[in-house]
């Protein structure tokens, strides 16, 4: 399993409204966790939790939490096969683009 985690400066609630979007979930996800707009298998709004599972026994997990000045803290645990490590890195840069585009957005 690999994990990878990273700050932003926007609400945490923003942070995984974004991130379990099923519109938005395939522009960060990576490919063995894309799905076709389906929504992720287990969400926890309470916890701002989720998990996505995929071909080959690919899954993800995410979770956010508040950090200072009103920003937010995104793990992402992928399991998966050898380049687990770097599309997990990936994903939550990917997944920060996707809350940047949103907060422009609205």
């Amino acid at each position: 399993m690999a994990s990878a985690e990273r700050g932003m400066s926007a609400p945490p609630e923003v942070v995984f409204n974004t991130a379990t979007d099923p519109a938005r979930a395939s522009a960060w996800l990576p490919e063995p966790l894309r799905a076709d707009g389906s929504p992720a298998e287990e969400v926890s709004t309470e916890e701002l939790r989720a998990r996505w599972s995929g071909a080959e026994d690919w899954s993800a997990e995410i979770r956010v939490e508040p950090a200072q000045a009103g920003g937010a803290r995104m793990r992402l645990d992928l399991t998966g096969g050898p380049d687990a490590e770097r599309l997990a890195d990936e994903a939550l840069d990917s997944l920060a683009r996707e809350v940047a585009d949103n907060l422009q957005a609205g």
